[in-house]
C-alpha cells in the first residue's frame, strides 16, 4: 500500500488484526520502580494484573520517545511510503505530541505523514486504525486516509464500565468524573472518551452495569453501527457473555473480543468491560 498505517499500542487489537492490516506499531512504557519495559513486551496479561493488585505504589506509564516514532517513521518514509499516524487521545497522552515532534524532525519530508490524534482509546482507537488501513488498501492516497479516520471518530459509539475509580483517583486521570468521587467506592461509573476519560452515567451494581453495557451496544444496532466489539480487563467471562447478548442484538459476532493491555490497564483497574462500533461502510 502507498500510505503505511502506523499507529501505537493502546488500541489492543488482537495481534493477528495488527499483521492483517500491515498496522505498524511504536510502544507506550511502564515503569515499575527502577524497571522500564515497552508495553509491547508484556505477553502474560494474567502476571501483570497480578502484580497490579497486590501492590499499593502504581506503576508509571509513558509515551514513546521521538526517536521510537522516527525509528518507525524513517524506514517507512525510505521505502517510498507516505504515513498516516494515529494515537492515544492527546488529553490522556502525551503520545500525539511526540509524533507532531518527531514529524518535525522530518524538514522536508515532514509533509508525508499525517499525524491524528484519534480523540479516544483502546477498541474506539482500534477502529480509526482500522478504518484508515481499510482507505489505505483501497489506494486512497494520505489526505484521504487521513480524512477516512477523521469522519470513522466522528461516528463512533464507545463506553466502558469499571469495577471502582479507585486506579484512575489513585493515578490522578479522574478528569470529568471527579464529581463521582466521595461515594465512589460504592458505584459502578460508565465512561467514555472524548479526549480524556468522561463519565457517562454511575450505578449501584456491577449487574446493573452490565445490562446497561447491552442497552448502550443496542444503541449502536439501533444506529448502524454494525461492527462492534467487546473489551475486557481480567473479566472474560463477563466479555464472553456481552458478546453472546451482543450477537443476539447485531444477528453476527464482534469483530474482536480482546483483553485491555497493562498501560490503560493501570490507570482503570482489573474489571473494566467495554464495548462500541462503527458503520461498516468505514471499513
Amino acid at each position: 500500500m502507498p500510505v503505511a498505517i502506523v499507529s501505537d499500542t493502546c488500541h489492543y487489537l488482537p495481534a493477528e488484526v495488527v499483521a492483517e492490516h500491515d498496522i505498524h506499531l511504536v510502544s507506550l512504557y511502564i515503569h515499575w520502580r527502577d524497571e522500564t519495559i515497552r508495553e509491547s513486551e508484556i505477553t502474560d496479561l494474567d502476571a501483570y494484573y497480578a502484580r497490579l493488585r497486590d501492590t499499593y505504589e502504581l506503576p508509571t506509564t509513558s509515551q514513546p520517545s521521538i526517536g521510537d516514532f522516527l525509528g518507525v517513521y524513517e524506514p517507512l518514509l525510505a521505502a517510498g511510503h507516505d504515513i498516516v499516524s494515529i494515537h492515544l487521545a492527546g488529553g490522556m497522552s502525551g503520545t500525539v505530541s511526540a509524533a507532531h515532534q518527531a514529524r518535525e524532525r522530518l524538514g522536508g519530508r515532514a509533509e508525508r505523514v499525517h499525524v491524528i490524534d484519534s480523540a479516544t482509546a483502546c477498541g474506539g482507537q482500534g477502529f480509526i486504525v482500522l478504518a484508515a488501513a481499510a482507505a489505505a488498501r483501497e489506494g486512497a492516497d494520505a489526505s484521504a486516509v487521513a480524512e477516512r479516520a477523521r469522519r470513522a471518530r466522528a461516528e463512533l459509539r464507545l463506553w466502558f464500565a469499571i469495577d471502582t475509580l479507585e486506579y484512575l483517583r489513585r493515578g490522578g486521570r479522574i478528569a470529568g468524573a471527579q464529581a463521582w468521587l466521595g461515594s465512589a467506592l460504592k458505584i459502578k461509573p460508565i465512561l467514555t472518551v472524548e479526549s480524556e476519560i468522561t463519565p457517562v452515567e454511575r450505578v449501584r451494581t456491577s449487574r446493573r452495569a452490565f445490562e446497561r453495557m447491552v442497552e448502550l451496544l443496542r444503541t449502536c444496532a439501533e444506529e448502524d453501527a454494525d461492527v462492534w466489539m467487546v473489551q475486557h480487563i481480567q473479566a472474560p467471562r463477563e466479555a464472553r457473555e456481552l458478546a453472546r447478548r451482543g450477537i443476539e442484538l447485531f444477528g453476527h459476532g464482534p469483530l474482536m473480543i480482546s483483553e485491555i493491555g497493562p498501560v490503560i490497564g493501570t490507570h482503570v483497574g482489573p474489571g473494566l468491560l467495554g464495548t462500541g462500533g462503527i458503520p461498516q461502510r468505514f471499513l
